[in-house]
């Protein structure tokens, strides 16, 4: 694949950005995809390796080499079209996922691996400006009526999927746009929603249709009915549909049980995040959470918490600091032990190279205020020994905190939807269906199915396109007898 010895030769390029002062004065991508010289190196680089253990290690199971050799051969259409052949959404994943695919890349063994996500950003967004993605409707349709419930990246792939076959698709949505997760929790400066706003024209053009401000389902607490225009219920659904598919994200965010918690200050991500998202997009937000002069505390060290730090800077905050329940992991990690499997390793953020304090293994043990207002968080130091925590005796330490983000992760999805389709939830509180032989991602209930995060929890937006792209060859499956789509 690409040059024979183009390994050997070549070494792995950076995508191009913005210096951190620079983009922290907007809210814009910052991140420059490939020029055609620089994707062509880039695609040399790609071993002729005999198993290509990237194609396992993207859940969507991208046929990488195929592209990465199309691209060294000037040949961008065709790589297009094996990258959708796989992936409905690559402007997406290739902006916001974390590249399990380079974790996997045999070059990675003992060098830097293939720049799978770079080319991946080149090759669609090269597809973009030369108008190459196009709708693809039907060319007859089945007659079937399929409710896809939720518009994250898994509802919107099962969308797609189900109306290329023919069958009429109709989104339920319960925020006033688009997008799920992808529109209101991941930051603009990561990805700009103008690329689910072409998604969206383009599905329509297949004839999706997309309904936002609606609730499915019944007893749901004020401030999610706050949200919608209307209501429906399932047994709505149910009765004007042949087929259900539950597509919601992971939405009960995991809570922070200490003293203090009930000050003012103190928000989840999901409160804080989608806020900024809505003021890009021109709307009016009242009472906007702003770390604007503040002293910026965010609790839990992933990706969500990344984008806390990345908002906080942008509002001016006076300083912003990231703590980790766990051990600061190590800087490389040991590739024979681990390699192709995702490594623990010490992750830097675009984000934190904009200006961060971070620790690890520190425990929140209180938060103390004045007049109802939090001023200053309490902390410790844990230890760590044989994968069980206890506090360093005598490790208390109180750092200044106007603003307290809580990014800890998600818990299940809002229990409110399962329980109104009656279907039956596992142990963590997702809908149970199984993704193996006859009838998978179906749910007890008939004619209801479940993927994304609302089946397996909080995952990434590549496993969500995956299960929505399989949940849609079992609805067809099932509507049908058989179907074309792929596995």
């Amino acid at each position: 694949m690409g040059k024979v010895t183009g390994f050997m030769e070549f070494k792995r390029l950076q995508e191009a950005s913005e210096a951190p002062q620079v983009r922290k004065k907007h809210y814009k991508e910052f991140q420059l995809h490939l020029s055609d010289a620089d994707a062509k190196t880039q695609g040399a680089r790609c071993m002729d390796c005999g198993i290509p253990f990237c194609n396992t290690g993207c859940p969507v199971n991208n046929i990488i080499p195929d592209w990465n050799d199309l691209v060294y051969n000037d040949n961008y259409e065709e790589a297009l079209e094996t990258l959708h052949s796989t992936n409905n959404f690559p402007e997406f994943t290739g902006r916001i996922c974390p590249a399990p695919c380079e974790t996997a890349c045999t070059l990675g063994i003992n060098d830097d691996p293939v720049g799978i996500k770079s080319i991946e950003h080149f090759i669609i967004d090269k597809g973009w400006e030369n108008g190459w993605v196009k709708p693809l409707p039907a060319a007859a349709k089945t007659g079937k009526k399929v409710a896809v419930v939720g518009s994250g990246p898994a509802g919107m792939a099962a969308a797609q999927q189900l109306a290329r076959v023919g069958h009429a698709v109709t989104v339920f949505e319960k925020n006033d746009r688009v997008g799920g997760l992808l529109r209101y929790g991941i930051p603009d400066f990561k990805m700009e929603k103008t690329h689910i706003d072409r998604r969206v024209e383009q599905m329509q053009a297949e004839g999706v249709t997309f309904r936002t401000g609606v609730l499915v389902g019944k007893d749901f607490p004020a401030e999610i009915l706050n949200l919608a225009k209307e209501t429906i219920s399932p047994e709505q659904l149910n009765k004007e549909f042949d087929a259900v598919v539950i597509a919601g994200g992971a939405e009960v965010p995991r809570d922070l049980p200490v003293p203090g918690r009930e000050l003012q200050g103190v928000h989840y991500a999901m409160e804080f995040l989608p806020m900024q998202n809505k003021v890009n997009a021109g709307d009016k937000v009242k009472d906007q959470i702003m770390a604007t002069a503040k002293h910026v505390v965010v609790i839990g060290g992933g990706d969500t918490g990344s984008d806390c730090v990345g908002t906080s800077n942008r509002h001016g905050a006076t300083s912003v600091t990231q703590f980790e329940l766990l051990p600061q992991p190590p800087e490389v990690e040991n590739k024979p032990m681990v390699w192709p499997y995702w490594p623990t390793k010490m992750r830097t953020s675009s984000s934190h190279e904009e200006g961060c304090e971070r620790d690890w293994a520190v425990a929140t043990k209180r938060l103390e205020g004045k007049n109802g207002k939090v001023e200053k968080l309490i902390a410790a130091r844990l230890e760590w020994k044989d994968g069980k925590m206890s506090e360093v005796p005598n490790s208390e330490f109180e750092m200044k905190a106007d603003l307290v983000l809580l990014a800890m992760g998600f818990v299940s999805p809002v229990a409110t939807i399962l329980d109104a389709f009656g279907v039956e939830k596992d142990a963590r509180g997702n809908a149970r269906a199984s993704t193996d032989g006859e009838g998978c991602y179906h749910t007890s209930k008939a004619k209801v199915f479940a993927a994304g995060d609302v089946r397996r929890g909080q995952s990434l937006v590549v496993w969500a396109i995956r299960e929505g792209r399989q949940c849609a060859r079992a609805v067809d499956e099932f509507l049908m007898g058989s179907s074309v789509l792929p596995r």
